[in-house]
């Protein structure tokens, strides 16, 4: 707040100084004119008026140009969803072996049927730099393509770098809907 209040001084500042020089070359154009027979409180007190109403004009034009820009590069901050569940498929609706990424809020979670028809989840975010992982039906294992790192099918960091193993996301069945839910408090 008080960086921008020093930014609309400023503007306000450069403002005077612009009216102020147009005064000064007004004042010696008038000087030269057949007004030089008025009196000097009364020029001044004119200036005054018209340096007061322009400035206020110059002010109010740059806080009208510059409040939305900065109200622009300055979004509100928005709160993060709270989701605790989301649909992923149908049960039939992946084939085995086989996996697929899903929005569980604002984050990736990637869903994963075993040949055994069992399904898994985990965060689909890779513990090493955040890059997003896949499953790779070839490897049968998970993988993030950025620097090659590789986890298991219980989530764990095989190989690669990636420090930690990848959390792991509760998956039930309703209604023959796949369910993935937050982790449980273990």
């Amino acid at each position: 707040m008080g960086e921008r209040r020093k930014e609309r001084e400023r503007f306000a500042d450069v403002g005077r100084r612009i009216l102020n020089w147009a005064a000064h070359s007004k004042e010696q154009v008038l000087n030269q004119d057949s007004n030089r027979n008025m009196s000097s409180s009364k020029k001044k007190s004119r200036r005054r008026f018209l340096n007061t109403v322009l400035g206020v004009g110059v002010v109010g034009w740059v806080g009208g140009v510059l409040y939305p820009v900065l109200s622009f590069l300055n979004p509100p901050e928005q709160p993060e969803p709270n989701v605790r569940s989301v649909v992923a498929t149908a049960v039939d609706g992946m084939s085995p072996n086989s996996g697929q990424i899903i929005k569980f809020g604002r984050k990736p979670v990637i869903l994963i049927r075993l040949d055994s028809g069992e399904y898994r989840a985990f965060s689909a975010i890779c513990t090493h730099l955040d890059c997003t992982v896949q499953y790779r039906t070839d490897f049968k294992h998970i993988w993030c393509a950025c620097h090659n790192g590789h986890y298991d099918l219980r989530g764990k960091n095989i190989a690669g770098p990636p420090p930690r193993p990848l959390m792991p996301y509760d998956v039930t069945i309703v209604d023959d809907e796949v369910v993935v839910s937050a982790p449980s408090a273990a």
